[in-house]
This record gives structure tokens, sequence and C-alpha cells, in this order.
């Protein structure tokens, strides 16, 4: 390849504005999870006709975002996992919601809306098949429910974490309530009751609800 065919370097102003977007889009959507483009790139220090020279639109950038988002929990969740499968499970809930609990209004408009196939995609499916992983041995071993296919009932774990995820928004909760909430519903999906539910939760508090080694 000649000196004249080969690829130019990214400028690093280039690389700059882009992060400096996607940190300003953070932090505006985090208030406002239906905030302009406009908005964004003023926060960024840029304007409207920059921000469409890095993101095509509006929701190439938020995408980008739910992606960055979905690969830094499935990159957490490796890092740290349990022989339990319930535990497992309620882990694989905490560790989801100390990454979306600062921008919890933003995830749940991308779960209702057309990028929600974006955060449930190719980033996240390691950390689904865990989770189907998890139902099928919890159900081995008598501990979760046997009555559903473990694919289905990993399903539903995830849609009681958008339940609680919905109910966060609604309520103000602190982060050790919404670990709380999002486990224990994730839990009640599985299959155990609320007893059971808490016993486990409770049982492995250290880990599971409060600040510290995970």
């Amino acid at each position: 390849m000649t000196a004249s065919t080969s690829p130019r370097p990214v400028r690093s102003d280039r690389v700059r504005n882009r992060a400096a977007l996607l940190d300003a889009a953070r932090g505006v959507l985090r208030r406002d999870p239906d905030a302009s483009v406009d908005a964004i790139a003023a926060a960024a220090g840029l304007t409207r006709r920059a921000l469409y020279g890095h993101f095509p639109s509006r929701e190439a950038l938020v995408g980008e975002l739910v992606t960055e988002g979905a690969r830094r929990v499935a990159a957490a969740a490796a890092a740290s996992r349990d022989d339990d499968p319930v535990v497992d499970i309620a882990l694989v809930g905490r560790l989801v919601w100390d990454d979306v609990e600062a921008i919890r209004a933003m995830t749940l408009s991308v779960v209702r809306g057309p990028l929600r196939e974006t955060l449930m995609g190719d980033p996240l499916a390691p950390l689904h098949a865990r989770l189907v992983d998890d139902v099928a041995r919890a159900a081995a071993a008598g501990a979760a429910r046997e009555d559903l296919p473990a694919e289905t009932v990993a399903r539903m774990i995830e849609g009681a974490a958008f339940t609680a995820l919905d109910e966060s928004v609604r309520t103000p909760l602190t982060r050790e309530e919404g670990r709380r909430l999002v486990i224990l519903a994730g839990l009640g999906a599985l299959g155990l009751s609320w007893r059971q539910a808490g016993a486990v939760l409770e049982a492995h508090a250290d880990r599971l609800v409060r600040d510290g080694a995970r």
C-alpha cells in the first residue's frame, strides 16, 4: 500500500471530541433521559454539527452508550462468580444494578424502546447464558422452579430486573435498597418464596447488598 493510499490516522482531537460527547451524554441523560442533541453537544463544549460528525443520530449516540454499558456489565460479571447458582443469580443482579443505578431513567427508556435489542444483544449474551446455566443448575438441585425451561426462567429474571428498575424510577432508592429490590425480584422469578429469597440475601448480605468486597 502506497503512502497516498494508506489510511489517515485518526486525529487526536477527533478522539477527544468523541469521548467528550459520550461523557457529556452520560451526564446529561442521567438527569434528563429525553435531553436533546443540542443539550448534549453544549455540555461537551461542541456544536450540534460536531455531534452529528461523530454520530449520525441521537439514537446512534445513545446506542453507543448502551453498548458500552452492556460490555462493562458483562466484564464486571465475568470477574465475579459464585459456585452456588442461586447466589450467583443474586450476584448478577447486584452487578447489573451497580452499573445502571446512576442512569436508571435512561436505561429504562432504552429498555422500553427500539434499542432494547442492542442492550440485550451480543454484549450481554454471555451474561444471559450464565443465567440460563445458573437456572438449570438450581432446578437440578431442587433450589428453583422446575415447571419451565431454563431459558424461559432466565428471561423472567431479566424481566423482573427491568420491573425493579421501573419501580426505582418511580420511588427514589438508596444503592442498598436498589440492590435488595433487584435481587429479591430476580429470586422471586427463579421460584423462591419471599422468605427464601430474603434468607439468601441476608445470609450473603456483605457480598450482595453492602459495599465492600464482591
